[in-house]
């Protein structure tokens, strides 16, 4: 029975866990994590070996091709059986290799994707991994932070915590730590308590973790659930695609059988002959194929600093036509630095410095400021002016009681403190917020243009201002006491000062913006700065040509469609709500734009979930936006947005090469075997020929194309449409006319060395069609570069899997056991040449083809 550590104190608690305040030791964490297990609520069984071997029989022509193998027993065809068996164990080896290297690139980028958790252990403050959390584990909670467990609370700052996905009350929640009374039992009503899943909205707190994985209470309900297979929108169209392009092989097959049987060939033979050519025609390891090839592409990406968290990202990366980015920290350096300090007055200067070091949650310790970037920057300053114990006197001397923390809608952060008797109450935020505050709406101009100028030269502006408290207003203060309640106290505030704040631009930023326009791609600035601010540093990037800046007030006079209308010609926007970043996203995506948005804050969330890519910041970014998103950046750097998107482009393209050589050697293959009958020639091909090129000349090639480089114009050509299919831009074509030049090639081979008389015709067209393959795929290796400009050895995955085709082709040919076995025959230097000749007819061809397409728009510009 679990223990209701709700009506427990919170000394009770720790005694209870035998634990601390000072957190678990590491030995006594590893010690609990083996014996209780990870923080995790599995919910479906793992994918396992034998599951994954058993899925690869499941495939209907499999099936089939095993009763023929059964059948050819039966008859005697020993030979034939054990070959077809043969084919049949190490197709599905390879398709259970296939599928096992997807599902652990998958876990692994799920694994990569793991909430983090600040936790205290040995009295230290560090990040783990939700999963390796424990029971008397000490957890600390900011606002954005995901509950990664169920936590009873030992301290609590107004911490707001969102239950909705645990209880489905849409109202937040303040938590307070007194026990609870007995016979309070819901768990919306344990206002001592966090829940795993949970979001905290507001505020800080400290836990101690009580229950972990199942035992939670979103446990309980998870653990009733199954997870779906993860499948992307291109594999479900590819499974679609291979179940039409299934009926059609199977109506041909069919046709190919009677004509067969009609013409005097034997049943048997013959029905191995259709179902081989089924077997080897059917695409149906393309969408295992897809996945590897996106799974291989995110693992490329975290290289570069994105976490591809939803693998369709990697997919639609490519379309992306329209980046919303953040200014502080993506586009600039997030260094930032105090520049220039303005007091109210000079007896106030001192009291600046004060308001700086109290309102601030920076840690200062061993001469180091850690913490958020801002307040580490003004730490830095005091320290620098006023001296090391200047901030440890003034901290000390006014303990923070309370405090109302910052949002993106109130923009600034109130602080309480108590010296004794007295009170004083320090605000600290956007000018415009501040000002609203004062206790004179006479402000001095001077101070309000000196606010304008500092943000047209880039600096961020933060104001400070105070109040003192009187004693009976102190006394209401505690640690727990509502936001309601302390926000009254923010008015009659006495403007302190401003201090401008430089985050220079990031050098490289200015390069991804000319690439993104040159590939087509908009970029816009959402930032929560003062529209100035930002206008400084879109000019700097070489962002905006005509500087247009659109404020947050403004977006609230605007009605639906003035917002639609004016989102395709405005690339900043300023003093940007949470849900203003939202309108901003469905407007442009009601233009018919394919949006990449990126945010770091709680409320970001809505937008990143709205959007087509969703982007988190992995240093900034709250739990709640990493969530939302399809994609963190690890260096929250705007230039790593710029690398996925071509990295995008490169992975779609050589999925579509992909499909481009595996479908063209199934064409070719089918009207092979199909028209030979039709001109009178004896079946070209036998089964294990068939099955042979399937699985080797095929399956080799074809998954070493997903290694192949960007082409050369990757970055100046336009987004792909979101819908664009796999053969669209002459892919198509590509297929028709390719398979049926690579099937005439080989049926004129044939239809020679019959008339000849040459006894080794069968295996010089087994050769033909298998080194046509081989030659096609070199060429399509890029779609407008010629091979040798290319680099022959630029994709070294390939060039191995074609010599080892060449090599075990060669053996198949020469081997005097592979002879029985493949029923071939060795030929002579001069049929081989004969065979490589025949089989670079194909090669040439598609090289040509890049030549006119090269050549068709300088010949329409002419016109």
């Amino acid at each position: 029975m679990k223990t209701a550590y709700h009506h427990l104190s919170s000394e009770q608690v720790l005694k209870e866990l035998n634990s601390s305040k000072n957190g678990l030791s590491e030995d006594e964490a590893t010690a609990r994590l083996s014996r209780i297990g990870e923080n995790i609520i599995p919910t479906s069984k793992p994918y396992s070996i034998p599951a994954l071997l058993l899925d690869q029989l499941k495939d209907a022509m499999i099936f089939i091709l095993l009763i023929a193998a059964f059948i050819a027993g039966l008859l005697g065809e020993w030979i034939d059986a054990a070959i077809i068996f043969t084919i049949v164990f190490i197709n599905s080896l390879t398709g259970f290799l296939q599928a096992y290297h997807a599902e652990k690139a998958i876990e692994a980028i799920r694994r990569m994707a793991t909430i983090k958790t600040n936790v205290i252990r040995g009295n230290k403050l560090m990040s783990i991994d939700a999963a390796a959390l424990v029971p008397g584990d000490i957890v600390t909670i900011e606002a954005g932070n995901i509950i990664s467990a169920d936590l009873r609370l030992l301290e609590s700052a107004t911490l707001l915590v969102d239950e909705s996905a645990l209880t489905g009350e849409s109202i937040s929640v303040y938590k307070s730590v007194q026990e609870l009374p007995d016979g309070t039992v819901a768990v919306s009503d344990q206002v001592n308590m966090a829940f795993k899943g949970t979001i905290a909205v507001r505020g800080r707190a400290k836990g101690i973790v009580v229950y972990t994985g199942r035992q939670t209470e979103i446990g309980k309900i998870a653990s009733m659930l199954d997870r779906k297979k993860l499948k992307t929108p291109l594999q479900q169209r590819m499974a679609k695609f291979s179940k039409n392009l299934s009926v059609l092989i199977l109506i041909i097959c069919t046709i190919l059988f009677v004509l067969g049987w009609l013409r005097g060939e034997k049943p048997f033979p013959m029905l191995l002959v259709a179902v081989s050519l089924a077997v080897a025609a059917i695409p149906e390891a393309l969408p295992a194929l897809v996945t590897i090839a996106l799974a291989k592409g995110a693992s490329r990406l975290v290289k570069q600093n994105a976490l591809i968290r939803k693998l369709p990202a990697v997919e639609t990366l490519g379309s992306v036509n329209t980046i919303c980015t953040d200014k502080t920290g993506t586009i600039t350096q997030n260094k930032m630095s105090v520049q220039r300090l303005q007091s109210s007055d000079e007896v106030l200067r001192s009291q600046l410095f004060l308001a700086m070091i109290l309102n601030s949650d920076a840690l200062y310790q061993a001469g180091i400021a850690s913490g958020d970037p801002t307040e580490t920057a003004l730490m830095d300053y005091v320290v620098k002016h006023m001296g090391e114990d200047y901030v440890r006197t003034g901290r000390h001397s006014y303990p923070r009681i309370a405090e109302i923390g910052f949002t993106a809608e109130r923009k600034c952060m109130s602080t309480f403190h108590a010296d004794g008797s007295e009170g004083l109450l320090i605000c600290k935020g956007s000018a415009e917020q501040i000002m609203e505050r004062l206790a004179s709406s006479e402000l001095d101009k001077a101070l309000v243009q000196l606010v304008n100028e500092w943000s047209a030269a880039g600096l961020r502006v933060l104001a400070f201002a105070y109040r003192p408290l009187k004693i009976e207003e102190t006394k209401t203060i505690g640690a727990h006491s509502a936001e309601a309640t302390l926000s009254v106290l923010e008015t009659n505030l006495v403007l302190l000062g401003y201090v401008g704040i430089s985050d220079p631009p990031r050098k490289e930023v200015i390069q991804a913006i000319k690439e993104c326009r040159q590939a087509g791609i908009r970029v816009v600035m959402i930032t929560g700065d003062h529209p100035e601010t930002a206008r400084a540093i879109s000019a700097d990037i070489g962002l905006s040509d005509n500087q247009n800046v659109l404020s947050g007030y403004e977006l609230t006079t605007m009605s639906h469609a003035q917002l639609k209308n004016c989102v395709l010609h405005t690339s900043v926007f300023a003093r940007v709500s949470p849900a203003q970043k939202l309108d901003i996203v469905t407007a442009l995506q009601s233009q018919g734009q394919f949006v990449a948005m990126t945010g770091d804050g709680v409320n970001d969330a809505p937008a990143l979930k709205a959007s087509n890519i969703g982007i988190a910041m992995g240093i900034a970014g709250s739990d709640v936006s990493r969530e939302a998103a399809d994609m963190i950046l690890l260096d929250d750097n705007f230039t790593t947005i710029v690398k996925a998107i071509k990295e995008g482009r490169r992975i779609f393209d050589n999925i579509r090469k992909f499909v481009r050589y595996i479908m063209t050697c199934n064409s070719a293959e089918i009207l092979t075997l199909f028209l030979a009958p039709l001109l009178g020639l004896p079946l070209p091909l036998l089964p294990v020929h068939i099955l042979w090129i399937n699985l080797v000349t095929d399956g080799l090639p074809g998954i070493a194309l997903a290694s192949e480089k960007g082409e050369p114009d990757i970055m100046q050509r336009p987004p792909r449409p979101a819908a664009e299919s796999l053969f669209a831009h002459g892919s198509g074509t590509h297929i028709i006319w390719v398979g049926s030049l690579m099937a005439a090639v080989t049926l004129v081979v044939q239809a020679v060395a019959l008339n000849l008389g040459n006894v080794h015709w069968q295996t010089m067209v087994f050769t033909v069609l298998s080194f046509s393959q081989l030659g096609h795929v070199m060429a399509i290796r890029s779609e407008k570069v010629f091979l040798f400009r290319q680099g022959l050895f630029s994709n070294k995955p390939l060039i191995v899997s074609i010599i080892v085709t060449l090599i075990l082709q060669l053996t198949v040919i020469y081997l005097p056991a592979a002879n029985t076995i493949f029923k071939t025959q060795p030929l002579s230097l001069v049929e081989l040449s004969l065979c490589v000749f025949a089989a670079s007819i194909v090669f040439h061809a598609v090289e040509i083809e890049k030549w006119i397409k090269a050549r068709k728009p300088a010949v329409t510009s002419t016109h």
